[in-house]
């Protein structure tokens, strides 16, 4: 899924109707604190099908590539490839431009499959229609410019399959079909809940309006006052962060936030499907199934909106995997885990001897065990481009997070006592051991290691 934060009824957020998602989590494990390498769509989404960290494949921005760092990679798909498997892919894996490049390959890695397709839908081919703020109306000819860091929505009377991400599910099937006497690893990448967001006005429907609320914008922004300037910087910093920086309304802020709710109930039915195909077929009992999002989302949390934030809930990305070797009854993590442990997981639980080149760790001991000992922290990092780096650590208790080694600045969450992020302690001097403890073990993960 894309830009799928954890606004999931499985995750707790009750509101949100993902019945789907539901049953899958009780089928298998539900990790609870799950952590993108970088909370943007290309380097998060090279790093899992890598199995790499973003460093160590120098993939910082959107139109990074892997190959040039590391020509001899061997992603996922190449893996199973090389065992024999049918590989495929329909949707965004690697990062397409969102919804400017649906119907093509985007900055897809040909290597990692043998089919590629590239379904393209009415959120697509009816960009005309999308209502973008601010003062947006439909059938705007200048609606289709920068959709994909907007503020927009549609909910067209409209079938699912129409949708692009209707047609995934429909292509994900039909290449289950054509591959289910033999082994297969079938993608499918669902475009939403990227903006804009556009589903079925039946999936709107499921949220009336007024049922949804928008944080108080002054009383959602002190949470930012003890910040340093870089942890709320938006590339250059004049766009964003706080999205009534652009005249957007409480009104309209409401609407996308009804959009984006909509879209991922939209995005959980086509789960659905895919569900009871593999049931229809006789295949779920030996089927593998991993549903992730690529990185977290602020729907007006601390006056913020989108991603590339260091703080919890852009970094945050649902991850749920069942099947065959995994303990039932819905099993839940709690633990501190990373993205990037799902490549070399996928290749523990067929069997395989987990390859020395992936800097991930297999999850099976967690979802054996929950409670196992564990120990590893989960590592994030943020580019502001020329004004350098956050890197951030998440153990079981801290987040805490330096601008460029520090020089700009550190924070330090306690989620004992402050889940949301509200207070940073890194200046106070009672935790400055724990500080330089935690600064000393993100280090080595750091673009200032040899410094």
């Amino acid at each position: 899924m894309d830009d799928m934060n954890a606004d999931l009824a499985c995750y707790g957020q009750k509101q949100v109707k993902t019945p789907n998602l539901d049953r899958l989590a009780s089928m298998g494990a539900l990790f609870d604190r799950a952590y993108c390498q970088q909370p943007l769509c290309g380097p998060s989404r090279a790093s899992v099908m890598t199995g790499m960290r973003p460093n160590t494949i120098e993939c910082f921005t959107l139109s990074s590539k892997f190959r040039k760092v590391k020509p001899n990679a061997i992603t996922l798909g190449q893996y199973f490839q090389n065992k024999g498997y049918y590989v495929g892919r329909v949707g965004k894996i690697y990062h397409y431009g969102n919804p400017s490049q649906i119907g093509t390959n985007g900055h897809d890695d040909e290597a990692t499959w043998q089919e590629r397709f590239n379904p393209a839908g009415i959120d697509f081919t009816q960009q005309h229609e999308v209502i973008r703020y601010p003062g947006g109306k439909k059938g705007d000819k200048n609606n289709k410019k920068n959709l994909g860091i907007s503020m927009a929505w549609w909910d067209p009377v409209s079938k699912d399959e129409e949708h692009t991400d209707g047609m995934v599910a429909s292509r994900a099937i039909e290449m289950i079909d054509r591959n289910k006497d033999k082994p297969f690893f079938v993608a499918a990448g669902f475009f939403n809940p990227h903006c804009p967001y556009v589903a079925p006005k039946k999936y709107f429907d499921l949220y009336p309006l007024e049922s949804i609320t928008i944080p108080d914008l002054k009383e959602a922004k002190k949470d930012l006052e003890d910040v340093p300037a870089l942890s709320i910087a938006r590339d250059s910093g004049k766009r964003w962060p706080f999205w009534l920086g652009k005249k957007i309304t409480i009104e309209e802020a409401r609407k996308c936030k009804q959009a984006y709710y909509a879209s991922i109930s939209f995005v959980d039915a086509q789960v659905g499907r895919l569900m009871k195909a593999l049931e229809d077929r006789g295949l779920m009992e030996n089927t593998l199934i991993v549903a992730w999002s690529d990185h977290g989302y602020f729907l007006g949390e601390k006056g913020l909106w989108y991603k590339r934030k260091t703080f919890e809930r852009s970094l945050r990305a649902p991850l749920i995997i069942a099947g065959p070797g995994i303990k039932k009854g819905g099993q839940v993590v709690r633990q501190p885990v990373e993205l990037l442990d799902m490549y070399p997981t996928i290749v523990d639980q067929v069997g395989d001897a987990i390859p020395d080149y992936l800097e991930g760790r297999s999850l099976t001991a967690l979802m054996e065990n929950p409670k196992a000992q564990w120990g590893k922290p989960a590592i994030s990092q943020v580019s502001r481009n020329k004004e350098g780096w956050g890197f951030t650590l998440r153990n079981q208790r801290w987040r805490y997070v330096e601008w460029n080694a520090g020089k700009d600045g550190r924070e330090l969450y306690d989620h004992n006592k402050d889940p949301e992020e509200k207070m940073n302690l890194a200046k106070h001097p009672e935790y400055s051991e724990t500080v330089k403890a935690l600064s000393a073990q993100m280090k080595p993960y750091t673009l200032w290691a040899q410094d």
